[in-house]
């Protein structure tokens, strides 16, 4: 017997749904990549977050000079500057499970091993921010849905930060996810275009042992994860065509678009080539 029925379509709606998400990007001291990279994913990435309650899928991404020289806009509310952050880390967080996992769980948690001597002040957070989960869209009829998007292995990412002009960001995401991303998507590298914006009290003071960088930004603040195959440079000219188009439409400030690749853990691959 199925345990839950299936659509016409087979597309399955199972209860595992993403609510929230921790998005933090961090640049290391110049002379502390490698201890830094090596402290993130094997103490931090685990001990700060994976072994919450509620937290259920991760990835790590890293951008190389290379890919920074890529970023548009030339300034930046959320890089500044522009070119500043070097790791990405993003966490999945269980619909209805926030509070738990984020006021009960993590902020002590993080304060109880700065304590113990298990931070690393040799970085920078650039822009640390939790959000809330607006939808996605998908380019496939049958698609990975976004909370399988870590596990699947995408081998690129690309954030995009929108500031909605008369509009918050889920009446923007709305009138995108109507054409625009549709367009962006079809034919493309791109599987899944994620929305999310700030969750409640995030530009408040926070009890933190370290400043989290750019302010998160306000109810127009839209931030969109695209997950694609292949190389991460090669749809570049597919999102430039898509935020242009947007200004042009007076919809939203274009505040970042910055392309990353997915890091290899238990290496070092792309410490020696940040900046």
């Amino acid at each position: 017997m199925q345990p839950y029925p299936l659509s016409p379509g087979g597309v399955d709606d199972y209860p595992v749904k993403v609510g929230s998400m921790l998005l933090t990007l961090v640049d290391p001291e110049r002379g502390y990549e490698k201890a830094y990279n090596r402290w993130y994913e094997r103490d931090h990435f685990y001990a700060g977050c994976l072994i919450g309650p509620y937290l259920f899928a991760v990835s790590r991404w890293v951008a190389a000079r290379e890919l920074k020289r890529l970023r548009w806009p030339r300034e930046s509310a959320v890089a500044e500057p522009v070119d500043a952050g070097s790791f990405l880390a993003i966490y999945w967080v269980l619909r209805g499970h926030h509070d738990e996992h984020f006021a009960t769980w993590a902020r002590p948690q993080v304060r109880d091993l700065y304590a113990q001597g298990r931070g690393f002040p040799r970085r920078t957070h650039v822009h640390t921010a939790l959000y809330d989960h607006l939808g996605a869209v998908y380019r496939d009829e049958d698609p990975v849905p976004v909370e399988l998007a870590h596990d699947r292995g995408y081998d690129g990412l690309v954030g995009v930060w929108l500031d909605g002009i008369g509009r918050d960001a889920r009446t923007l995401h709305a009138e995108l996810a109507k054409e625009h991303l549709p367009a962006l998507l079809a034919g493309s590298r791109i599987e899944i275009a994620s929305s999310w914006t700030p969750s409640a009290g995030e530009n408040e003071p926070k009890d933190v042992p370290m400043p989290l960088g750019s302010r998160a930004g306000g109810p127009e603040r839209l931030c969109q994860l695209f997950f694609l195959t292949g190389d991460v440079r090669e749809p570049l000219d597919r999102f430039r065509a898509y935020t242009d188009a947007i200004g042009r439409a007076g919809m939203a400030r274009v505040e970042l678009v910055a392309p990353l690749v997915r890091s290899v853990p238990g290496t070092d691959r792309y410490v020696d080539r940040l900046w």
